[in-house]
């Protein structure tokens, strides 16, 4: 299976049409989607048409990709958020967002929406309203979430990019489960607009899950930059991330991230055999690595500040959806996790908002003085577990579950700092794990030349890494 950088120069050197990559996407949709759910709204017909005509003459001119039905709207198309009362309405964007628009712009040929966790408010994809998405590793285990419907489109060749979004690890966590490459940028890198600014309390970030970092880097300067009306711009970088990612990053100074639990919830050892494994390889690489991490990774506090900040939006969003249906929403029109994060978010006062805001920016404070100590990058696990089962999730206890087990991702949303999910290892049983590396604020660059170089050294396509 070969990446959207290897389909662009197909069509640019004329062995290959854009009808004929988006046909054969749409082929293997077909074939491969059934058991896996993976692609919940399908537009074939429109990009077979947009293939045939004229496009966009970027540097992915052509090539399939698919988006998250969350947010990143596509004109006419369903905007329905893994929700049964908006499925039910049959939702459907007015316009563009901003990164759907800059994809085009791009040359990208949209053939569909992937399903979602309702509303992105849990680590996997098993919407009711749409159904499980199934791990292609293994049918009984979760793929992830909440972008886990465009992880497994990756990782099954179905599409070479799709899009996804992370508020606290949602492009991360599928893509460590998959076996894919997974970026959230910094803070800022990626327009959110027109319909939203710092959502989720401006943890909630637009990116693409990918099979190379070539293609990462590349789509991330395709849809990166300022749209009026943004509240936060990220500092430009020096080159393009397309270029990082064939530079060699120098010696870099690593710390590693190994615990057992992070306050009480368990690492698997299998996990953090991964991440050593990982390291030694950086070691290898002429890395100087170290056992060192920001203390602030694991306090106690952290959790409950997260959820007090980002539960009021939830809160929100259920008042809309009943103002939509101009009546009180019925219990069975959203999850019980949905409403049970909107139930927290109302015990939240105006003051007890911005207490956590302190709190938020103290921490920030906190995590960032690592790296102005001296520390390039930090490495961790992404999940503390391999795939899970399908319904790890559910019920009151799965929903306390759903919030515990965020023990090393969103911690860069509240920060804002750019990480990555690299594929690494498979277990005995022959699941992915991925690792995460997170670099200071506004360094992508860092990341992706290290990512380039790690997979020189391990290419993980086509290897089972």
């Amino acid at each position: 299976m070969t990446d959207a950088t290897a389909m662009a120069a197909l069509i640019s050197s004329g062995e290959a049409s854009p009808a004929e990559l988006v046909s054969a996407a749409i082929g293997r949709i077909e074939e491969l989607d059934g058991p896996l759910n993976a692609v919940v709204h399908r537009r074939f017909e429109q990009a077979l048409d947009e293939a045939r005509g004229p496009l966009p003459d970027g540097p992915f001119r052509g090539v399939p990709i698919v988006l998250k039905d969350l947010g990143s709207g596509s004109a006419g198309d369903p905007d329905q958020q893994g929700n049964a009362f908006l499925r039910g309405l049959d939702r459907r964007a007015a316009r563009d967002a901003n990164v759907t628009a800059a994809l085009r712009r791009a040359g990208f040929v949209v053939l569909g929406r992937t399903n979602t966790a309702e509303f992105g408010l849990v680590s996997t994809t098993e919407p009711r309203a749409f159904g499980p998405t199934r791990n292609p590793w293994d049918l009984t285990r979760s793929p992830g979430g909440s972008s886990g419907g465009s992880a497994v489109a990756v990782a099954t060749g179905m599409v070479p990019l799709a899009q996804g979004t992370d508020g606290g690890g949602s492009l991360r966590m599928p893509s460590s489960h998959c076996g894919v490459f997974g970026f959230k940028s910094s803070r800022g890198r990626v327009s959110a607009g027109p319909d939203e600014g710092d959502a989720l309390a401006a943890h909630n970030i637009y990116g693409v899950i990918t099979r190379s970092v070539r293609d990462s880097a590349a789509a991330l300067d395709a849809i990166s930059g300022y749209r009026s009306g943004d509240p936060v711009v990220a500092p430009a970088p020096s080159r393009s991330f397309l270029a990082s990612a064939s530079d060699a990053p120098g010696s870099l100074r690593i710390g590693v991230m190994l615990v057992d639990d992070v306050n009480g919830y368990p690492v698997d050892p299998a996990v953090n055999a991964v991440v050593r494994r990982t390291a030694d390889r950086l070691t290898a690489l002429g890395h100087r690595v170290e056992e060192a991490y920001p203390s602030a990774m694991t306090d106690p506090a952290y959790l409950e500040h997260w959820l007090g900040l980002l539960s009021p939006s939830v809160t929100v969003l259920m008042d809309d959806l009943a103002a939509m249906a101009g009546r009180p929403l019925r219990r069975d029109e959203a999850e019980e996790v949905a409403w049970w994060w909107a139930e927290q978010g109302a015990k939240v006062s105006a003051a007890d908002y911005v207490r956590h805001e302190i709190w938020r920016d103290d921490f920030r404070r906190r995590m960032a003085a690592w790296w102005t100590g001296g520390f390039d990058v930090l490495l961790s696990p992404v999940v503390p577990n391999p795939p899970p089962p399908l319904g790890l999730f559910d019920g009151p206890d799965g929903i306390q579950r759903s919030i515990d087990i965020l023990c090393f991702t969103p911690q860069f949303n509240t920060t804002g700092q750019p990480a990555m999910s690299v594929p690494a290892a498979r277990t005995e049983d022959g699941l992915p794990i991925g690792v995460q590396f997170a670099a200071a604020y506004g360094r992508e660059e860092t990341l992706f030349s290290l990512a380039g170089q790690i997979e020189a050294a391990h290419p993980w396509i086509g290897a089972g890494v």
